[in-house]
């Protein structure tokens, strides 16, 4: 029996495989709101196969979209917006939904990538971005502003406010983005946080902030819903975050009770040196794992099916996320079970799409009309 297809829980969340769409941003929202393509993106990958996706990074404020087509998740409006999205998809599909909470922090009043991705200027309509220190992200770039007792109150606040929305939205789990060089991971990374009080300086300073934040998350989400963190395990750069400093954190949130921890890497420097190849973040949800027995995702190059199922079964991870792969192939879980010998659930409109040789694939029989 393939390890990919088989069951998992996340708390009272049970989940048929493990395999989740991770959070891709569409930089596609009118004033943070979700509207047309985001039913066509969610609805489409919410059948791929995947037992759970991941609405895309979803800033928790407004000063902290990547751009200003970033999905929000903090007023009336775009809570509504999401409504008719996740009826629909509730009506066609059996994946968990989950969403992204994210503040971009110095990253933020960006370019789209396909309009070069670089700062959007004050004067030119982007705005202040803020971080842990007045340090930029790039040396030719106005420095953020450095967040005071009440602007690092007001964030928490916020991701508390946009998890209850999350709540009320009837999403069934949630992930705080801590990675990417954003906001929270620029907290826990020497090279972006120089601050000289209690959330700067020594490794449990900078985890201070990040563990603040998930602790509000969780306060206000069920109990019985689970929370899981998405984490850079290394800046690729030296004398930057690196995968020891990472297994220390996710001891912390073990302690929290965290559900699991998707292992990501980079984004917090342009220095940043990557060795880019098929799986090449795997090896840091391992050592997650392997140090503290919590729940792992693996992410990052993950294309193949018999590529997915290793890591599985050879427990490295205990599920694999699939961006780009997703993208490419929206019914990549289909053909994943296909060729495991697996069985994934799709909606019977569709139960006659499947080859003569995989009429097991959907665990459905052949019907027809007369």
């Amino acid at each position: 029996m393939s390890k990919l297809f088989s069951p998992i829980g996340l708390r009272d969340l049970q989940l048929a495989n493990r395999i989740m769409v991770a959070p891709m941003c569409q930089y596609s929202a009118v004033d943070g709101a979700a509207n047309d393509w985001h039913f066509t993106h969610i609805n489409t990958l919410a059948l791929s196969g995947a037992s759970m996706f991941c609405i895309e990074a979803t800033a928790v404020e407004a000063i902290g979209r990547i751009t200003p087509g970033c999905l929000g998740l903090y007023n009336d409006a775009q809570e509504a917006a999401l409504k008719p999205i996740l009826s629909s998809v509730r009506k066609y599909s059996k994946a968990a939904i989950t969403v992204q909470l994210a503040h971009a922090g110095r990253k933020a009043s960006s370019h789209t990538p396909w309009d070069g991705g670089q700062l959007i200027p004050v004067a030119e309509g982007g705005w202040l971005p803020e971080g842990p220190s007045d340090v930029p992200h790039k040396a030719d770039e106005p420095p953020p502003l450095a967040l005071d007792g009440a602007g690092l109150k007001r964030v928490v606040d916020a991701f508390a406010a946009a998890a209850k929305r999350a709540e009320r939205l009837g999403l069934d789990a949630i992930e705080v983005h801590s990675a990417h060089g954003y906001l929270l991971h620029q907290f826990l990374s020497p090279i972006s946080n120089r601050r000289t009080d209690q959330y700067g300086g020594s490794l449990q300073n900078r985890i201070r902030f990040p563990l603040e934040v998930f602790d509000a998350v969780r306060a206000v989400f069920p109990q019985n819903k689970p929370v899981g963190v998405r984490v850079s395990c290394t800046d690729w750069v030296e004398g930057g975050w690196d995968i020891n400093q990472t297994i220390e954190f996710a001891k912390e949130l073990k302690k929290r009770n965290v559900d699991w921890i998707d292992a990501s890497s980079g984004g917090v420097s342009p220095l940043q040196k990557i060795p880019l190849g098929p799986g090449y973040q795997v090896p840091f949800a391992q050592a997650v794992k392997e140090a503290t027995g919590i729940t792992t995702m693996a992410v990052g190059l993950i294309t193949e099916p018999k590529q997915a199922e290793e890591i599985v079964a050879s427990g490295k991870a205990d599920m694999v996320a699939l961006a780009r792969g997703m993208l490419y192939d929206p019914r990549w879980g289909w053909h994943a079970a296909a060729e495991l010998g697996a069985e994934v659930s799709a909606p019977p409109q569709y139960w006659r799409s499947q080859p003569s040789s995989q009429k097991a694939l959907f665990g459905a029989t052949t019907f027809g009309t007369r």
